[in-house]
């Protein structure tokens, strides 16, 4: 393509063109400083529709349900077939029954999901309590950590990350996905060994981007899979007790976080 200069301009026509172009880079000069002082006070783009952002509690106050104004939906209070979670300051913990029960009736995990719109990637971490640890292979209690989850009557769905309140060799960190009805689960992946269990202090963390789920204790990654059942959901928490009794306390959650960036 031929270059095109002022100089270049003869006649009545290259005239005209030189006036319009001077006329034209005066009022650009003019208008330009203050088109960029307009475009420096523009507002920040807003945070795109569906990302709630993060959300951390060490609960602080005695409620049963948890309830942290409005923010927790729970399992009875909610879903009706699971068990709710309780808080008093400094501690979450479960309501089951616990003991020696049939199926599904001993599959209510204490359930505690997070309230309003959540983005799909989702992360949560949490720090565990746990006193008095089973030694012996006889009792089941369980921290739990849950995303994309959901709670309606008789309905419950999402993934669930289980970690076992014990060190000895059969403690274990499973993935399940809950399908619904009580009782009906999937599981997704199960890894055994004292190496997978938690105890008092420990923090422990799973996140889910789009079809991973990747688990972490203390930092370090331990477990993942990947899923592609359900695409939307809350974060939340959860807590299983089985073959034991009057030890709901023993074992909870004294800090939680989940966020969706």
């Amino acid at each position: 393509m031929p270059q095109c200069s002022l100089k270049a301009s003869r006649g009545p026509k290259g005239k005209l063109v030189v006036g319009l172009s001077v006329i034209v880079l005066v009022i650009v000069l003019w208008f330009w400083p203050q088109a960029t002082r307009s475009a420096s006070v523009l507002p920040a783009a807003s945070v795109p529709a569906g990302t709630h952002g993060p959300y951390s509690t060490n609960f602080p106050r005695a409620e049963n349900p948890i309830s942290e104004h409005g923010k927790w939906s729970n399992g009875q209070a909610d879903g009706l077939d699971w068990a709710n979670v309780q808080t008093i300051p400094g501690l979450a913990f479960g309501t089951e029954i616990g003991g020696i029960r049939p199926e599904p009736q001993n599959y209510d995990d204490s359930t505690a999901l997070l309230t309003g719109t959540w983005g799909p990637n989702q992360t949560v971490e949490a720090t565990v309590h746990s006193v008095n640890p089973n030694m012996t292979d006889t009792v089941w209690e369980e921290v739990e950590i849950r995303l994309r989850s959901s709670l309606s009557p008789h309905k419950a769905t999402g993934y669930e990350i289980m970690f076992r309140c014990s060190k000895i060799a059969k403690a274990y960190c499973n993935i399940a996905r809950w399908e619904g009805p009580l009782g009906k689960f999937t599981y997704l992946k199960n890894s055994g060994g004292s190496q997978y269990g938690v105890k008092e202090g420990d923090v422990v963390k799973a996140s889910m981007i789009g079809n991973v789920i990747t688990v972490y204790i203390n930092g370090v990654q331990m477990v993942q899979t990947t899923d592609d059942t359900f695409k939307t959901g809350n974060p939340g928490m959860g807590f299983f007790i089985d073959r034991a009794t009057g030890v709901n306390r023993d074992f909870g959650f004294t800090r939680f976080m989940a966020t969706d960036r």
